[in-house]
């Protein structure tokens, strides 16, 4: 089954849980206002996700003069996407990381970490970029702040229901039914939005192999990503674990991979799914280089530019 496919599936599953908790609350009265309070929240998550997760990483923006290596590299690889230039920005973080955002490939941006400058050479980070740009091609990070609104909104509405449903004599699904609920289906939505961030995950890597030209690239920084992972703590991250899925690896410190719980799939997994597509990949062009492959960026002095030059 193509990950397209599964996608859809998931996301169905989902909508209809959301319908199923509405209607078990109200009838057919609680699934429409259930459909009224998704639509809401997905038209502002549409229209506001990118703003607030960038704002809640204080990422700064930059431009070509700012960055103009980093900028040169993404523009490039926009081109082999046939994307328009994302907006990009840094954030100052030592743990290796990157993420997409934005509600289409129009208004995307991409972010990305200190310490991944600081860790990767230029090859590797081309891999991280095009990774993320598969996620724009591919519309992920509409999908994924979908599927986040409609598990918080499936959340919210068993709370609803156990706040609420017991003063209802006539709820049907009395005070156990009730109980169950509310442990059971925020329980279910999050099981099926985790599917769906690990199914898109190795979408982008399959797409990211080909727009940088080599799947080599990104299974290395992979592995790079999974060590500095370990080694740092992703402050932001861990005041807001609701957008660990945006990161192309898992910044939560402690978290269990390849789990149901999980966000993202096992990296080992990931690693060893680009090395048996380097083995038949028709290269898409000469794989990036930016000219200092085998050593990481050199530091800039000039700190009003960003910690590079």
């Amino acid at each position: 089954m193509s990950g397209i496919m599964r996608t859809a599936i998931l996301m169905a599953g989902l909508t209809a849980l959301f319908a199923g908790v509405g209607f078990m609350l109200g009838g057919q009265q609680g699934m429409v206002i259930a459909f009224l309070l998704a639509a809401g929240m997905n038209l502002y998550s549409w229209w506001n996700s990118d703003r607030m997760v960038l704002r809640m990483y204080n990422a700064q923006p930059i431009g070509p003069a700012d960055h103009p290596r980093l900028y040169a590299m993404v523009q490039q690889l926009a081109a082999r996407a046939g994307l328009p230039m994302p907006a990009l920005y840094l954030i100052h973080e030592d743990q290796p990381n990157a993420f997409a955002t934005g509600r289409s490939p129009e208004h995307a941006a991409v972010a990305v970490n200190t310490g991944l400058l600081a860790m990767m050479p230029e090859e590797e980070v081309a891999g991280v970029i095009a990774h993320e740009l598969a996620h724009i091609r591919n519309r992920d990070t509409l999908i994924m702040t979908v599927t986040a609104s409609l598990a918080g909104a499936i959340g919210m509405l068993a709370q609803f229901g156990g706040l609420f449903g017991h003063r209802d004599r006539n709820n049907p699904l009395g005070g156990i039914g009730l109980l169950l609920m509310m442990i059971l289906a925020p329980l279910a939505a999050m099981l099926v939005q985790m599917a769906i961030s690990r199914s898109r995950e190795y979408d982008a890597d399959r797409l990211g192999a080909q727009i940088a030209g080599s799947p080599l690239g990104l299974a290395n920084a992979l592995q790079r990503l999974e060590a500095g992972r370990h080694a740092y703590v992703n402050h932001h991250a861990e005041a807001n674990p609701g957008t660990a899925h945006l990161f192309i690896i898992n910044p939560l410190s402690g978290a269990r991979m390849d789990n149901l719980f999980s966000t993202h799939p096992s990296t080992q997994n990931r690693v060893m799914a680009l090395m048996q597509m380097a083995g038949g990949m028709p290269a898409n062009g000469p794989a990036f280089s930016g000219g200092t492959a085998g050593r990481p960026w050199e530091r800039s002095t000039r700190r009003s530019r960003g910690p590079w030059g």
